[in-house]
This record gives C-alpha cells, sequence and structure tokens, in this order.
C-alpha cells in the first residue's frame, strides 16, 4: 500500500486509541456520581438537613465537570484523528489510481471510483468516530458496573449478566445482514454514478439520437434503485434499534423488580445474606440503565461499522494492484523551455508484450526508428498500434525484450525522465473545465499566455473565436470540434519544445476530409527535426510519413511510403 510522506497511519491509530480509551473511561466516573447520588438519600431519609447534602453535591458536580470534559477532549482528538486517518485512506487510494496504467483493464470505471472516494469514504468516519468509541466503552463499562453490582447483590448482577449476551447475539445476527445490505447499497451508488457520468460526457451524442427521454428513464430507474437500497439499511438498522432497546428495557426492568421486592422483604436471598440498605437498592438500580446503556449505544451506531466496512473494502479495492504506470511517482523534472528539441532514435529488440491472462499481442518483434524519422503504424483494429505506441512512451513496460530511447533503455526507473522529452497526441484528447491557457499549457512552468497563444495559432486554433488563451472550456472540450480538439492536442505539443518524440494516435479519425488534411500538414510541420510515430488508419496521412510499418506482419518486413 502506497503511503504518502507526513504524519503515518501508526500515529493516527495511536492517536484515535487514546481518544477512545478517555472517551470510554470516562463513562465509568457514573459509578462513583450514582454512589454519591445514593448516598445523599440515604442520609436524607435518616433525617439530614440541606447543609449536609452540600459536599456530596460538590462532588457530583465535579465528577459530572470532569466526565464532560474528558469526553469533550476525547471527542475532539477521536475526530480530527479520524479526519485525518481518512484523509490517508483518501490520499493513498487516490495515489493508487495515479499509479494505475491507462492499459490496466481493471480500472475502475471513472464514476465509480470517483464515487468510492468522494462520497462512500464518508462512511469510514462514523465507523471510527462513533463505532469504535461505544465498542471500547462496551468491553469497559458493562464489566466493571457487574463487579461493583456483584458485591452487594449476586441476584442483581446475575440478572445483568444473563440478560447482556441476548444484545450482542442478536447484534451478530442483524450485522450480517445489514453489512450485506450496506455493500449492495455502494454497489448501486457506485454503479448509478458511473452510469451518469458517462451518460453527461456522451449528453450531445445523446441528444444527436435522440434518446434523452430513454437516457432519463433509466436514470430515473436507478435512482429508484439508489433509494430501494438505502430503505433496506434503514429497516434494518431501526428494527435492531427498536429490538435491543427492548432487552435492555427488560433487563432495567427486572432489576427494579428484584430491588423492590427485596427492599419490602418479599425476597429475602440474594444479597450474600444481608438486607439491602436503602441506599445499596437505589445505587444498584442507578447503574442498571448505565448497564445497558453503552450495548444499547453500540447498537445504535452498529450499522456504521457495516457502512464504514464497506467503504473501507471499496477503498481498498482501488489500492488494489493492477497494471501500474512506470515511474507515476517520480519526482518531475525542470525543463528549460529555450532549449531545441532532441529528436532521439527508438530500438525496439525483441518485444514482448501481453494482457494479463491473454495471449501475447506482441512475441519477439524487432524495430528500429532512426532519430528524426518520420514512421506510420498502419494495420487492422486490434493489431496493437495503440498498445505499441503506450509501450515506447513507458505507460506500460513490455513483459519481454528491451525498448531504448535515445539510446536510453526504457524501464522503471527512467520512464518518467522519458515521457518527459515526448508529446502524445491523441484521437479524443481531454478537456479540462477551466481556461484554453491551462488546457494547452497543462500548468507546466515556464509557459506563459505569449506562449499559449503562439502555440494555438501554430496549431491551426488563431482563427477559432473562442480559443484564445484567456477564454474558458467546458468539461470534455465543450464547444469544441473533433478536429479543433486535435489541433489544441497539437498546441500542447508544440507548447513543449523540449520533447523531441512525438507520438500520435489516430490524430485524423473521425474527422472530415478537409479537415484531416488541414490536421496533417499541422503535424507534418510540427514534427519538423523531431522523431515522430504515427498510429493510423489514414492512408493519407501514412503517405506523407517517410515510412510505413504494417502491424500484423513482422516488423523488420517494411514498405516504403
Amino acid at each position: 500500500m502506497l503511503r504518502r510522506q507526513g504524519r503515518g497511519p501508526a500515529t493516527h491509530v495511536r492517536s484515535t486509541r487514546s481518544a477512545t480509551f478517555v472517551m470510554s473511561a470516562a463513562a465509568l466516573l457514573w459509578i462513583p456520581q450514582a454512589a454519591l447520588l445514593a448516598y445523599a438519600v440515604q442520609r436524607l431519609a435518616n433525617g439530614a438537613g440541606m447543609a449536609d447534602m452540600l459536599a456530596p453535591a460538590c462532588a457530583f458536580l465535579a465528577l459530572g465537570v470532569l466526565r464532560a470534559s474528558s469526553e469533550a477532549w476525547g471527542a475532539r482528538r477521536l475526530f480530527a484523528a479520524s479526519r485525518l486517518h481518512l484523509a490517508q485512506l483518501r490520499g493513498d487510494a487516490v495515489q493508487a489510481l495515479a499509479s494505475r496504467s491507462p492499459l490496466d483493464r481493471e480500472r475502475l470505471a471513472s464514476g465509480r471510483a470517483a464515487s468510492a472516494v468522494a462520497e462512500q469514504a464518508e462512511a469510514v468516519l462514523p465507523w471510527l468516530v462513533r463505532y469504535q468509541p461505544a465498542r471500547m466503552r462496551t468491553m469497559l463499562a458493562p464489566p466493571a458496573i457487574a463487579l461493583v453490582v456483584l458485591y452487594f447483590s449476586w441476584t442483581a448482577a446475575l440478572i445483568l449478566v444473563v440478560a447482556a449476551p441476548l444484545i450482542p447475539v442478536f447484534m451478530a445476527v442483524i450485522g450480517w445482514r445489514a453489512k450485506a445490505a450496506s455493500e449492495a447499497q455502494l454497489q448501486v451508488i457506485g454503479g448509478m454514478s458511473g452510469f451518469l457520468l458517462d451518460r453527461l460526457r456522451g449528453l450531445s451524442t445523446l441528444r444527436a439520437l435522440g434518446a434523452v427521454d430513454t437516457t432519463a428513464q433509466r436514470v430515473r430507474a436507478s435512482a429508484e434503485s439508489v433509494r430501494a437500497s438505502t430503505m433496506r439499511v434503514l429497516r434494518i438498522a431501526f428494527l435492531s434499534s427498536t429490538a435491543l432497546e427492548l432487552f435492555s428495557a427488560l433487563g432495567v426492568a427486572l432489576v427494579a423488580v428484584y430491588v423492590g421486592f427485596h427492599l419490602l422483604g418479599e425476597i429475602g436471598p440474594g444479597s450474600w445474606g444481608v438486607r439491602l440498605t436503602l441506599a445499596e437498592g437505589l445505587f444498584i438500580l442507578l447503574l442498571a440503565p448505565a448497564f445497558f446503556e453503552p450495548l444499547r449505544e453500540l447498537a445504535a451506531v452498529w450499522h456504521d461499522k457495516a457502512s464504514g466496512e464497506a467503504a473501507l473494502k471499496e477503498l481498498e479495492q482501488l489500492q488494489h494492484a493492477g497494471l501500474a504506470l512506470p515511474g507515476a511517482l517520480a519526482p518531475q523534472q525542470n525543463l528549460r523551455t529555450g532549449r531545441a528539441p532532441v529528436a532521439p532514435s527508438v530500438d525496439i529488440e525483441s518485444l514482448v508484450f501481453q494482457h494479463p491472462g491473454e495471449a501475447p499481442l506482441f512475441d519477439g518483434e524487432d524495430l528500429t526508428v532512426r532519430a528524426g524519422e518520420h514512421v506510420a503504424l498502419v494495420g487492422p483494429s486490434g493489431s496493437g498500434k495503440t498498445t505499441l505506441l503506450s509501450v515506447i512512451a513507458g505507460l506500460a513496460l513490455a513483459s519481454g525484450g528491451a525498448v531504448r530511447i535515445g539510446g536510453v533503455p526504457l524501464d522503471a526507473q527512467s520512464a518518467a525522465g522519458l515521457r518527459a522529452h515526448m508529446a502524445w497526441i491523441g484521437q479524443k484528447p481531454h478537456v479540462f473545465s477551466g481556461s484554453v491557457r491551462g488546457n494547452v499549457s497543462l500548468e507546466r512552468d515556464g509557459i506563459d499566455s505569449a506562449a499559449v497563444g503562439a502555440a494555438v495559432r501554430r496549431a491551426g486554433l488563431g482563427h477559432v473565436g473562442h480559443a484564445t488563451p484567456g477564454d474558458s472550456l467546458g468539461e470534455g472540450g465543450l464547444g469544441l470540434s473533433g478536429g479543433e480538439l486535435v489541433r489544441l492536442a497539437l498546441a500542447r505539443a508544440v507548447c513543449a519544445p523540449h520533447a523531441g518524440l512525438l507520438l500520435a494516435d489516430e490524430p485524423t479519425a473521425h474527422l472530415d476530409r478537409d479537415t484531416a488534411a488541414s490536421v496533417i500538414d499541422a503535424l507534418v510541420e510540427l514534427a519538423q527535426g523531431r522523431t515522430l510515430i504515427v498510429a493510423t488508419h489514414d492512408l493519407t496521412l501514412a503517405a506523407r510519413m517517410k515510412r510505413v510499418v504494417r502491424l500484423g506482419e513482422p516488423f523488420t518486413k517494411r514498405s516504403a511510403a
């Protein structure tokens, strides 16, 4: 599991345990408070005046202040430590997602991952803040109270001890069902989040196809599933609380009946051969509800345990080891923007690559691209064009063989540094909600508005009125056509003058002929003095390259463009 720098998880665990112990121990202060109340009532029954009550009242008040202060201190410390622990868990999950390769087929859908990190992770906080203190209080208070009651009456202690197991047994039975319901609820919520995000991204396509109403019906059906699953969880929680309140009330009632009849002389045995006094009987009656209070509290927050554990399971799934992105956590290099690009060579020897559980896509293939050469990778869909570009870009390490960029072996240690000297131009570049300047510069150092404006003009976006550096773009490039999105990717490459290797994945796909021709011209111009490898089905684009490599045949069998 990945960990961030700073306070480690052990520190958060120690802080949580100390705060939880203080809050639980504070509940034991009710024992001397109950003794003071019973003593005061006995004194009043014996004819003492109000002046005699001053000392017990002050002691009772002091213990109450101490108890409240301890609980408040523990609650503040516990909440702070739990919030830091939750931030640690979220950071680990996000870091694990960032370190996964785009080629990882086990990656969760973005909507489900966002739901797990943002909203579902919040269920961990009540589990730490409410359930853990209630659990420890249950382990400390009832045994201590039972021992105190046993000192005065074994019958009353026996009633408490016999009634107490009914509560945890019933909680365990309900807990299994509550956990399953909580896990199912999180799955439904995650599925709806992914579905909704996917439909929002394709809203323009849905409108064009006239499928908005059908999609709205499916959204309503998903929302109804979420409502039904949420009500199932709440129904189990309310049922468990009600049933356990009944058990605790019966236990307190039995103790009250025994103490009452014992004081009236109707029941003799049960107090070690000595009749209970008024103070002792009242003391037992005051402790009986406190004996069941932690158990009732634990029952009330039992659904927090189920929800918290389900959320933890979802976060752990995000951190599940998959296809790692080489060098994902390596520090960023400081690149000088005024430096001319160095066109590297690309040498591939005996390449072996396969997805887990699948046959090798490449098995012992060789390819050499000279420095400054422009090469087109062509072949049918599924032949591995995008995968080969991804291997060259260091987005996934080869299963076997060697890849060298400019003579430097591509491995986990060098991948980040080599990627810093590459530029990727895809057919569907992602556009963030923000300014054109931010989307083109990607917040890289040394790129100001003037540089972005020059890059936009060089990429052929100078005539687009809403593509100036100060203009805003919507999420996914709302307002830009397909050709303009590709030109935006070209502008990003222009703003990376240190990138001597350009990798283009189907840059003219889904474009009309005139737009594709202008994109090709801009790409070829940008690639002057750089090494360019482009994966394409476009024969016009392939014809503009110096060499064509056909996938599906051995790489050594090359045809001239």
